[in-house]
């Protein structure tokens, strides 16, 4: 049988590092290709890399056919679920495969929302048949809340919202980023408010460029202090400290008063 590679279902997935492949080749050649391919029909579903790995080299592989699939969501929402368990995704990259499962959920639930009352005129059997649901979840429901979504892909509520603000504001250049591992989350989401051509210009100078872009995202967001006024003083307190201080000036006039007449004093003593 021949297989067909579908280029669009091959780049669903976000590829292998060079460094994640010549692990997989090294450990191929080693060992031999230990988990069968995965096919609906002639089309590769799971395996793109081993597939590629064992043809270069000549070796013998092994296939399986999911005979669960109806449709080619199904085979996406498969091909989410495997590698949402897998070690080697990013959290960035599980991020982005939830986020992408609650949306073909939710289609999913507004199409059989529209055909509900087609099939509420099927015979019962008919309907029997139709739900033989395949194995993997196709409750859109359990993806509603943020943290259902964070909850299946492992991370947290807050990580998955930084996500959904990259997916939403980030350039291409920035996603690129991100993904390769030169800047965090959490940076290119405050990247992802800055204009466009100022996030790619900073993605196209590198990772540094790209910290000091999230640096001044955050510090733009940040509201200057005002300087504080001193505070009113209560006017009874205010009316005190000006009589302490109209005593004290009546005070000293008096001592000038009284040192003046000591003076006079004596000199009228001298006279005589």
């Amino acid at each position: 049988m021949d297989i067909v590679i579908n280029e669009s279902l091959k780049a669903y997935i976000d590829p292998l590092t060079a460094d994640e492949y010549q692990s997989l080749e090294q450990s191929i050649l080693a060992e031999g290709c230990r988990d069968a391919l995965v096919l609906w029909g002639e089309m590769l579903v799971d395996g793109h890399n081993r597939y590629g790995i064992c043809r270069k080299h000549g070796l013998p592989f092994q296939t399986v056919q999911n005979t669960r699939f109806r449709s080619i969501e199904d085979v996406h929402l498969w091909m989410i679920d495997q590698h949402l368990g897998r070690r080697s995704v990013s959290d960035f990259q599980r991020g982005i495969l939830a986020l992408r499962k609650r949306e073909i959920l939710a289609e999913r639930r507004r199409a059989e929302a529209e055909a509900q009352p087609a099939q509420e005129s099927q015979t019962p059997a008919a309907v029997e048949e139709h739900d033989d649901s395949p194995p993997w979840s196709t409750d859109a429901s359990a993806f509603d809340s943020r943290e259902a979504l964070a909850k299946a892909a492992r991370l947290s509520s807050n990580q998955v919202g930084l996500i959904e603000k990259i997916q939403k504001q980030a350039t291409p250049e920035v996603v690129a980023a991100v993904k390769s591992g030169a800047i965090s989350i959490n940076a290119a989401a405050a990247v992802a408010t800055l204009p466009a051509e100022e996030q790619r210009a900073a993605a196209m100078a590198g990772g540094s460029e790209l910290k000091e872009a999230a640096k001044r995202a955050r510090e733009s967001k940040r509201k200057p202090r005002e300087p504080k006024e001193p505070a009113p003083q209560p006017q009874d307190e205010a009316a005190d400290n000006e009589l302490h201080a109209l005593r004290q000036r009546v005070a000293e006039l008096t001592a000038e008063n009284q040192a003046l007449r000591d003076e006079i004093a004596q000199l009228q003593a001298a006279l005589v």
